[in-house]
């Protein structure tokens, strides 16, 4: 049998038997999803202290702002930030706010408005969410945090503080759930995205998303998370998750807490979204970007080797088919773990999904695409020496520190 045979049935073999647990693993996200809807309110409601840090107005802006304000939740208080009052979402938060504090005079939450200003320490996020922890009360017991593109539903408080009820948990996590739009960039984001979201598990997840997030005040000052972690940084939850590694805690992923996202972009932008978030995860978790190096390199081997030994005019008929089999059968299964990905936009996300179900086909039928992006933002990411973050770039150390910043337009 020639060589190129051998390694192709080998990788081929290899890759079919990972594609199968991941598509069981798949499964499992589903199952979770489905428990966690099933699972009664809790009653387990400490003050909360809830700061989300604020960049232009994207989609969804307003009818976001009015999710966070209207939590069924007894006794929270919340921080919008911005960096600075020329920020777009300055002027907007202003407005709305007052607007909605003259509606409801003894409305619950209080609520407030923090401009941070601009630093070079750290990262602008990171600044925008100690400056907003600064303005809260000394008797809030848990702090939550949010990222204004997302929209929670009216439980997403409740169900996010819930897990703390347990003294072993140290950070309760969601994280996003990009639902596909109109255009082919915003489609695949979803379908990318999401491949990442089906990795998480309910009692081990490989990081907390700090778009999602709730950990104690208590825990939060005795792991020393705004002095010794965020002091100097670019992200906020990779820094936040790595200390309470450190520490031997746990970090509970709590399925209501998936948050819808949607936006449209650019090939490009979506391009570099991507390209940032791997790049974030090669500085914080090497580890997960090595893993995901390795199993996205032998998915591209596998079909770069299978391909070309069965456009080989030499090769056994019986082992070109052989291969062929090997390979389709990855791809559909694949595209069954996209259709899961599918399943769990229709039910988790029914109020936002009406008219989109044709769209909501992407996750499966774009489902082959995603490992090639995926190699080439973990190829890119291994290259980068520095992150652009919303017009922002930032030079950043191998372990993560925050050593320069260029802004546009400074």
């Amino acid at each position: 049998m020639p060589l190129l045979m051998v390694v192709s049935l080998s990788l081929g073999i290899i890759l079919l038997i990972q594609s199968g647990w991941s598509l069981w693993d798949g499964r499992r996200f589903l199952d979770l999803v489905r428990k966690g809807q099933r699972r009664p309110a809790s009653e387990y409601t400490p003050r909360v202290g809830l700061v989300i840090p604020c960049k232009g107005t994207g989609a969804g802006f307003r009818d976001n702002l009015r999710r966070f304000l209207n939590q069924r939740y007894p006794n929270y208080e919340v921080v919008f930030v911005v960096a600075s009052m020329g920020d777009p979402a300055y002027e907007l938060l202003q407005e709305q706010l007052v607007e909605l504090m003259r509606s409801e005079a003894n409305r619950s939450p209080r609520v407030s408005l923090v401009e941070a200003g601009l630093t070079n320490a750290r990262g602008e996020k990171t600044h925008n969410l100690l400056q907003g922890l600064a303005r809260l009360p000394a008797d809030v017991e848990v702090l939550a945090f949010a990222d204004m593109d997302g929209s929670v539903a009216d439980d997403w408080l409740r169900c996010l503080v819930a897990p703390l009820r347990d003294a072993g948990v140290t950070v309760s996590t969601g994280f996003r759930w990009y639902l596909p739009g109109r255009g082919f960039a915003s489609q695949l984001r979803a379908a990318w995205d999401t491949s990442i979201a089906t990795l998480l598990d309910e009692h081990d997840p490989k990081f907390a998303w700090g778009g999602s997030m709730a950990i104690r005040a208590a825990d939060f000052r005795r792991l020393g998370i705004a002095e010794r972690w965020w002091g100097d940084t670019l992200s906020d939850d990779y820094t936040l998750t790595r200390a309470v590694r450190e520490a031997g805690e746990w970090i509970v992923f709590e399925p209501r807490c998936l948050v819808a996202s949607r936006e449209e972009l650019s090939f490009a932008e979506f391009l570099r979204w991507t390209s940032r978030q791997i790049t974030l995860t090669k500085l914080y978790a090497p580890h997960l970007w090595l893993q995901g190096l390795a199993a996205h390199t032998l998915y591209a081997a596998a079909f770069v080797f299978g391909v070309l030994e069965m456009l080989g005019s030499t090769s056994p008929s019986l082992g070109r088919g052989a291969i062929a089999a090997l390979l389709s059968s990855i791809l559909l299964l694949g595209v069954a773990k996209g259709w899961i990905r599918s399943l769990i936009a229709w039910e988790r996300f029914s109020e936002e999904m009406p008219g989109r179900r044709r769209l909501a086909n992407r996750y499966w039928q774009l489902a082959p695409l995603v490992p090639w992006v995926m190699l080439w933002n973990l190829i890119v990411a291994g290259f980068a020496h520095q992150i652009d973050w919303s017009g922002t770039k930032y030079r950043v150390d191998s372990r993560g520190k925050v050593m320069g910043v260029t802004r546009e337009g400074w």
